[in-house]
Formats: structure tokens, sequence, C-alpha cells
């Protein structure tokens, strides 16, 4: 009992119950949802430039398709 008694004498309490630091579980789910997080922004990221990389690729196939549509077709030979 000396040790609560000096506690008492000093002024400190065993635990404050105000201040609570977050338990090992609290600590995972946090550090998993900045994982997640993480992820979801990356994963935007790169779906982003997908997307950006295949409006590209198809306005140079209809600006090519369109240039091979206005070149007059040549006239198939006639056999004998």
């Amino acid at each position: 009992m000396r040790g609560g008694l000096l506690r008492q004498m000093l002024g400190c309490h065993m635990a404050n119950k105000s201040v609570q630091r977050p338990t090992k579980v609290a600590l995972a789910q946090t550090a998993s949802e900045q994982r997640d997080m993480l992820i979801k922004e990356i994963v935007a990221k790169e779906r982003a430039d997908t997307d950006a990389k295949t409006a590209r690729l198809k306005a140079l196939r209809l600006a090519r398709d369109a240039e091979v549509a206005a070149q007059p077709k040549p006239e198939p030979k006639r056999k004998r």
C-alpha cells in the first residue's frame, strides 16, 4: 500500500481515464485503413492514366480511319 499512499501524496492517479491510449487493435485498424486509402488512390490514378491512354489511342485510330476513308479506292483490275 506504500505505493498507493505515495501516489496519493504526489497527486498521481493510477490511470487517467480521460486520456486513453489506442489499443493494438485500434492501431492495426488505423494502419489498415491508411493502407486501404493509399491503395485506392493508387488504383484511381492508374485507372485515370489508363482512361487517358485509351482516349488518346481512340482519337488516333479514328483519325487514321478517317484518313483511309478519304483516300480514293483504286479500281480492281479486270481479269481477261
